[in-house]
């Protein structure tokens, strides 16, 4: 039988640290933001070489694609352990953590 994931998530209160995270969900969000640091040190070696201007736009397109897609599966998490957690609690931790993911989608919207 495996271990539950799911341990009452801290995410509200004290350090601010999910507990709820699938390992392999970290493993495949830290293999992109590498891959993604990769492409960043490329984007300053194309500017230093004075590269066609579309070019590094291309390049800049395509990092704040693999962004969002890693923002993409922080935000799953958080929705699959934190938010269900604050909400099936109710009250006072559920009305926050609506005002949290509705100020979440703002800002990851845009």
């Amino acid at each position: 039988m495996e271990p539950e994931l799911h341990v009452e998530c801290g995410c509200a209160v004290g350090e601010r640290k999910a507990i709820g995270v699938d390992p392999e969900i970290k493993d495949s969000n830290l293999k992109r933001l590498r891959r993604i640091e990769g492409q960043i040190r490329g984007l300053q070696k194309m500017v230093e070489e004075d590269r066609y201007c579309p070019d590094i736009l291309v390049q800049v397109s395509s990092v704040q694609e693999a962004l969002r897609s890693v923002g993409r599966e922080l935000m799953r998490n958080h929705l699959k352990h934190c938010a269900t957690q604050a909400m099936r609690e109710g009250g006072e931790q559920s009305d926050a953590m609506v005002n949290e993911l509705i100020e979440m989608v703002y800002k990851h919207s845009r």
